[in-house]
């Protein structure tokens, strides 16, 4: 059977316990003629709201539920629904599914709970009607219709009374359908309520059970930090002591320090007598050599001294970083260590340059001299001063008095064609040498300063280096 498939949702309401109003049927025929397809018109009102249950079926007039059904089609749900207009609808019903016989029917719209939404007028199933056919009857026959028209009109009347009072019902029925389904609004949002309730209750223990599960890991945590707490006290209490045997330490490094100081103290009282040698040195020339070399000797024990102090720096140091919270207060002691160095590095500056003065007027004796001796002599003398080089070396200057007398006697010793001697390493070269390369053998005894071109001698070594090292103390 087309469109019609398992039993339709019915109900064993009476007749007039439905809503007649909400689905009107349109374009109803007096009769169809057997044999052929019936189309059934209908209009849903604003007033029903389609399902997908719903079906129309066709009743035999005088129905009293919808069980009674002689066939139906599953209604059509409209593709586009508006709560605030009417839609119209269409359904075909099949010929073999029809009634034969001409009783009067008519087309009922039921929805999804079986309860009655429309009907239409009643009609019936023949093939003509009386106005097409010339019927010849005789007068019983014509009593006998008579009869029935009158019995028809009495159905008829009958009829339209119990219309009007199915109409009043379906108005009660429609007040009592609006409570009923104001009422099952209400049921549903109470069950929805109520399932909210559930499902919030259900999550609030859950809730319960995670926040116990939570609270016994915070009581562990709890008990794991009362533990940490008195390992931490215990442990503070240890490096309390631990710091007081620092600060006694510190107390030691700095009574250390102190004696440095006078150490530092004595060996600026040292450069002063330096100094005053040096001006000694301007009456007695004869002595510059012994006070030269005496000075180199102190300037060693300077050195031994400076690299004594330099363990002191670097012990200190690592004590320091052991000791942080102390490091400020000798980082300041070094830099005053530093400041004596700088100190002392300026004292050695003045004495150098007294040295260096001296120098000059030894010069100027030396040219004194050179005249009062004969012209070859003059000669060889100004020969090796101007291949001998006027930088420094460690406090020396090649254009030295004593050095250049010694040579010249030297010269005239060997004789006029070896008068060319390395200041240094007292090498004889003969006249006919380049000056480049005799300029080369001297150089490659020399050491100079990058930073203030002070010119060392290669055997000094120590000496250079502990020039340098004042240097990166300027820096620091």
């Amino acid at each position: 059977m087309d469109g019609i498939s398992d039993e339709p949702p019915t109900s064993a309401v009476l007749l007039d316990k439905g809503h007649f109003s909400q689905v009107i049927f349109n374009n109803v025929e007096k009769f169809y003629v057997p044999g052929g397809d019936v189309t059934c018109y209908y209009t849903l009102t604003q007033n029903i709201v389609p399902r997908g249950k719903d079906w129309v079926g066709i009743f035999r007039v005088g129905w009293k539920t919808t069980r009674e059904y002689y066939t139906f089609m599953w209604a059509p749900r409209p593709s586009n629904v508006r709560g605030d207009t009417a839609v119209q609808q269409q359904i075909q019903f099949k010929a073999y599914y029809l009634p034969k016989d001409d009783e009067y029917y008519q087309f009922c719209y039921i929805d999804q709970d079986g309860m009655i939404r429309g009907a239409s007028v009643p009609f019936q199933f023949r093939a003509e009607t009386e106005d097409d056919i010339l019927v010849v009857t005789t007068q019983g026959e014509v009593e006998e219709i008579e009869l029935q028209n009158k019995n028809l009109l009495k159905e008829n009347e009958e009829l339209q009374a119990n219309c009007a009072s199915l109409q009043k019902q379906n108005r009660d029925l429609q007040e009592e359908l609006k409570k009923t389904q104001e009422l099952q609004d209400a049921l549903e949002s109470f069950r929805s309520s109520t399932e909210k309730l559930e499902l919030e209750l259900n999550s609030l223990r859950k809730e319960n059970k995670h926040l116990k599960e939570l609270n016994e890991c915070r009581e562990a945590e709890l008990h794991q930090f009362k533990e940490q707490v008195q390992n931490v006290t215990s442990e503070k209490e240890h490096l309390e002591t631990k710091l007081k045997t620092a600060l006694d330490h510190v107390d030691h490094l700095q009574s250390q320090l102190l004696n440095c100081e006078k150490e530092i103290e004595d060996l600026v009282h040292v450069d002063q007598d330096k100094t005053k040698q040096c001006e000694s040195l301007k009456e007695e020339n004869n002595q510059l050599c012994a006070t030269i070399t005496q000075k180199e000797e102190q300037k060693k024990e300077l050195k031994h001294c400076l690299e004594h102090l330099r363990g002191t720096e670097a012990n200190l140091t690592i004590r320091l970083q052991n000791e942080q919270q102390q490091k400020s207060d000798l980082m300041k002691e070094l830099e005053e260590q530093r400041r004596l160095f700088q100190n002392l590095q300026a004292a050695k500056k003045e004495s150098d340059e007294k040295n260096q003065k001296l120098r000059k007027e030894n010069d100027s004796l030396l040219r004194r001299l050179s005249k009062t001796r004969g012209a070859s002599s003059s000669s060889v003398v100004s020969q090796a001063n101007a291949s001998v080089p006027t930088r420094e070396i460690k406090g020396f200057v090649f254009r030295n008095p004593y050095h250049a007398a010694g040579e010249s006697q030297e010269a005239r010793a060997v004789g006029i064609d070896s008068v060319r001697k390395c200041p240094v390493c007292n090498d004889i070269f003969p006249d006919d040498i380049d000056i480049r390369d005799y300029e080369a053998h001297v150089q490659s005894h020399l050491l100079e300063c990058p930073v203030c071109n002070e010119t060392f001698i290669t055997s000094c070594q120590q000496v250079f280096d502990d020039h340098m090292y004042c240097h990166s103390l300027e820096k620091l």
